[in-house]
């Protein structure tokens, strides 16, 4: 099981390759939510989102990066494993389910990866990646059950909390949940009166509701929310969560368009839908946490063409 020392390993390890992200309290945000919120700008890392911590720190310590690797993913966990592969001249294969965001197919490839669109959903693309992996000997990551991707995203929290050890609370997205598993292991050995508090949207509540039921579940995927639309949950974030999470808030995609627009004209930042949603669990809990001192995280600013026009049509 990951614990605080890999975290702080894992924080010297990637410390030469991505410089600390920001994390700001805007006067105006404050002033609108009612709460003294501080927004950790994951948004800004070189591939637009925090799972890069995650990529870096797995493949620095792949004993065998010359055979390469197949991972699977909608978007920032591809980015986050091929900027990692660029960076070590691992080969890198990534298999997206249909109809991926054509923008991150783009990113994926600029950075040196082959994609390979496979399956229907998800579950069928893990099928086919864990087929290649087999057939070309190459190393299989998934997106969550990896103690080094956990330790390496737990690297945000560990500057969270050296910055602001004084935290009431802190809201995390929810798609896989390594973020969530992360935040929890940190809060714990940091800032242990900090409560962790996940979001994921309703329209894709895989996690949340195995974290309820105490049991991994698959559950539909309608949610137009590209981060969060993981149909099925892991067992090695769930097992985190299961032990320390304080609670797990579901918020509406609307609610989600609502706190991208807080976040663009309040805290002058671009997010993704899942950048955004830690915000909305805060908003729907704004009452709870009146007067308080709350982080956010905005995990990705990598908003495609779609959710863009999304976006501004709703300013």
């Amino acid at each position: 099981m990951t614990g605080i020392r890999d975290i702080l390993d894992a924080r010297r390890l990637i410390a030469h390759q991505l410089p600390e992200t920001p994390m700001w309290s805007y006067p105006v945000l404050n002033a609108a939510v009612g709460v003294e919120v501080y927004v950790k700008h994951e948004n800004v890392q070189p591939t637009g989102a925090f799972k890069v911590r995650g990529g870096i720190t797995l493949l620095a310590r792949m004993a065998d990066r010359g055979r390469g690797v197949v991972t699977y993913s909608t978007g920032n966990h591809a980015q986050s494993i091929a900027y990692a592969s660029r960076l070590y001249g691992v080969p890198c294969a990534v298999l997206m389910p249909d109809n991926p965001n054509p923008a991150k197919v783009a990113a994926v490839e600029a950075l040196g990866a082959t994609v390979e669109v496979r399956g229907a959903t998800m579950v069928e693309t893990a099928g086919h990646a864990r087929d290649l992996a087999d057939r070309t000997g190459r190393r299989l990551i998934g997106p969550a059950d990896e103690p080094d991707i956990i330790a390496g995203v737990g690297t945000l929290y560990a500057e969270m909390f050296a910055a602001r050890p004084d935290l009431d609370a802190v809201f995390v997205p929810v798609g896989s949940g390594t973020g969530a598993a992360a935040a929890c292991l940190a809060a714990a050995a940091l800032a242990p009166g900090c409560r962790v508090i996940a979001v994921q949207s309703a329209q894709a509540p895989a996690a949340h509701d195995s974290w309820r039921l105490n049991a991994l579940v698959n559950r539909p995927v309608k949610t137009v929310v590209e981060g969060l639309a993981t149909g099925s949950a892991f067992t090695t974030p769930q097992a985190v969560m299961r032990d320390r999470l304080d609670d797990f808030v579901l918020v509406g995609d609307d609610e989600i368009l609502r706190a991208q627009r807080m976040l663009l004209g309040e805290a002058h930042t671009l997010a993704e839908g899942a950048g955004a949603a830690a915000l909305a669990g805060l908003l729907a809990r704004r009452e709870e946490f009146a007067g308080r001192r709350v982080a956010v995280v905005c995990t990705g600013g990598n908003a495609g063409p779609k959710e863009l026009a999304r976006l501004l049509a709703a300013l």
